[in-house]
């Protein structure tokens, strides 16, 4: 279940002004900005310049609680994978649109990878609730480029064996950074953020964190397993990226 902040770390916006000019919020209900840039990216001009963008612009959003509502048993091991490297993964969106994957070296940090997958949250949360899902996003390799493999912009996306369109990496909007804020004091958990403090139409955005193991195979190749805490059995979901040609 996601923790949830104390009632005296919050401190609710009430209106107390006239019916024709709404109360701004107070000062001392938004708390700190807390993520850090990724240990990878310290001295990166780009990173420096997002996190100032992130740090003014989440001045105006709203303070939100997360709440556990998913009914997802979150069945796992907790065993450390040889060669592997912990991560924090989120995957969070709206119940009837796309699904966007989060990559942190933890909680607190600025994500080092947002992408877009063409599947339904919904869809793929219920999914993981029924058993293993393995998911595949490959590209063509280029040997005359040198980039990172988590750099690549566009994947083709494999869902248990089945093609399901594709994947899209894409810079933190404002939302993602909104959402990964919100949830920095949650290392693993599943739950939703209310519509209001979002101010989206399509709902509650639902959202499932988790630790994954990051294990580098190849420079064309990387898997992220989730790891989860029950000691039942494996990670319920397998993430693996891999050049190919």
């Amino acid at each position: 279940m996601a923790a949830q902040n104390s009632p005296s770390e919050i401190s609710p916006c009430n209106d107390t002004s006239t019916t024709t000019s709404p109360a701004s919020p107070r000062p001392e209900s938004r708390p700190p900005v807390s993520l850090q840039q990724p240990s990878n990216k310290k001295g990166s001009s780009k990173s420096s310049k997002m996190f100032r963008r992130f740090r003014s612009v989440f001045r105006s959003f709203p303070i939100i609680t997360p709440v556990c509502k998913i009914p997802i048993n979150l069945h796992g091991h907790d065993s450390h994978i040889h060669g592997g490297t912990r991560m924090t993964g989120t995957l969070f969106g709206y119940r009837k649109a796309r699904v966007n994957l989060a990559i942190q070296e933890n909680s607190k940090c600025l994500p080092i990878l947002i992408l877009e997958l063409a599947i339904n949250t919904g869809k793929l949360l219920q999914d993981m609730g029924l058993g293993l899902v393995r998911i595949a996003l490959e590209c063509e390799k280029r040997p005359s480029e040198k980039i990172k493999i988590l750099e690549e912009p566009i994947w083709t996306l494999y869902c248990n064996g089945k093609k399901s369109g594709y994947g899209v990496k894409r810079d933190p909007t404002d939302e993602d950074l909104m959402v990964m804020q919100t949830l920095h004091p949650i290392s693993m958990g599943a739950g939703v953020i209310p519509a209001e403090a979002t101010e989206n139409p399509d709902g509650e955005l639902t959202y499932m964190r988790a630790h994954f193991e990051r294990v580098v195979n190849s420079r064309d190749s990387e898997t992220y397993y989730m790891m989860n805490p029950d000691g039942n059995s494996g990670p319920e979901l397998s993430i693996f990226f891999v050049r190919v040609g």
